[in-house]
């Protein structure tokens, strides 16, 4: 990408990536035919649709579609070529113990930003009542039928409650999970499981009750729209000072986000279905610290550290979440930004343009933020192993173009 443009327009969200894997996931829990809608065409949903297949599953992806028909009888064993490449494939766990009364799930893989250790999810299956072991590179869980309890998570875990949960739905009794995750999408994950016929309620709340029940049904459910994507293109608006509408989103999602902005000297407005951002100077430094939803999300952290770098003043980034989100600010440096971290600290000292230079994305959310950071850079920013980029956005590049960056997508040869 070649620096210096304004982005400008409108661009629209798709569904989130985040709730698409759960809620593709919890389809086990109900055989027959199940249809998603507002799926992002991106290689994780690609990868999650072949992991069901290896479950004796039917499942198809097209247009944003996801249909997935769900066998009396299914496999219970998630193997090791796929789950290592897909770290929200551990979120079957729930769903096939509460079917199938067995698992074996191998470790997962995915973004290397840090330790997500699965004691939450593991603790929590058991005191459902299920053995869980260690063999060989897989977590192994057996059961009974699972049995109703209350469940205390130390830290609120999005996938440990998304795992509790798609197992509580078919367990005898009730099982109460506080300390619950509140994210956007478990309410999404709730709103689809009620669909079904499940009776969980709290979504939204720090305490999620759910009555078993016998079985569940399948349905047809519309995916929420991805906060984080459109959270991205939000600071593309304010790094490159430039004025853009984001269609399909919900900007409660997103209020200390975008609040940030305002912050920052943005002028953020609300519209039908989505906001705008506009930014007309050089964006002001603020302070961020990343914590559970409702607070500011740690998959903005690389992007705001960005817009940052760009800023006038200095900011103060304190990333509570995954220890190894810092590990993306040399390949920022690279481009020119002045950033020193300490622990879990980041301090950004503003400078006003960076210097285009290569750089490679480390993970997702740091592959989209060197982007927006190439676009605030003097001549040309190569950024490599966009692999990363493709599990959480769709049509990055066009989009971009649509919005009047200067970037295109160039296939290279790599040596053996």
């Amino acid at each position: 990408m070649r620096g210096g443009a304004r982005l400008a327009g409108e661009v629209s969200v798709t569904g989130a990536k985040n709730s698409a894997l759960k809620l593709m996931a919890a389809a086990l829990l109900a055989p027959g035919h199940c249809t998603l809608t507002a799926v992002p065409e991106i290689a994780d949903v690609a990868i999650m649709a072949e992991l069901l297949r290896r479950l004796r599953c039917a499942a198809t992806v097209a247009d944003g579609t996801v249909e997935l028909d769900v066998p009396d009888r299914i496999e219970s064993e998630a193997d090791y070529d796929l789950v290592r490449r897909l770290r929200a494939s551990i979120c079957v766990l729930g769903p096939l113990l509460a079917r199938c009364g067995e698992a074996r799930v191998a470790l997962p893989g995915g973004d290397n930003i840090g330790s997500r250790g699965l004691d939450m999810h593991i603790g929590g299956l058991e005191r459902l009542g299920a053995v869980i072991t260690s063999e060989h590179g897989f977590l192994v869980a057996t059961a009974g039928r699972l049995t109703g309890t209350t469940i205390w998570l130390e830290f609120p875990s999005v996938g440990a409650t998304e795992n509790l949960l798609t197992a509580a739905v078919l367990a005898k009794g009730t099982t109460v999970i506080d300390n619950a995750a509140r994210e956007p999408e478990i309410g999404d994950l709730v709103a689809m499981l009620n669909s079904m016929g499940a009776q969980v309620n709290g979504a939204g709340s720090s305490t999620l009750v759910i009555d078993g029940v016998d079985a569940l049904s399948p349905v047809a459910h519309q995916t929420v729209p991805d906060r984080v994507v459109a959270g991205t293109w939000a600071i593309g608006a304010a790094i490159t000072r430039g004025d853009v509408t984001v269609r399909n989103a919900v900007p409660g999602h997103l209020e200390i986000a975008l609040d940030k902005l305002v912050s920052a000297g943005a002028t953020v407005e609300t519209t039908v279905d989505g906001f705008r951002v506009c930014m007309q100077q050089r964006p002001r430094s603020v302070d961020v610290v990343t914590l559970p939803y409702p607070g500011f999300p740690t998959d903005l952290q690389p992007a705001i550290i960005a817009l940052a770098a760009v800023s006038d003043g200095a900011a103060m980034v304190t990333e509570n979440i995954f220890e190894g989100r810092f590990m993306f600010i040399d390949e920022l440096v690279r481009l020119g930004a002045d950033v020193r971290t300490d622990g879990h600290h980041a301090v950004v000292r503003g400078r006003p343009r960076l210097s285009g230079a290569p750089v490679r994305a480390t993970d997702i959310r740091a592959g989209a933020a060197l982007v927006l950071a190439g676009l605030v850079a003097d001549g040309v920013t190569d950024v490599a192993e966009v692999h990363h980029i493709d599990r959480g956005y769709a049509g990055f590049v066009p989009q971009l173009q649509a919005l009047g960056a200067d970037v295109e997508r160039i296939e290279v040869d790599v040596c053996p």
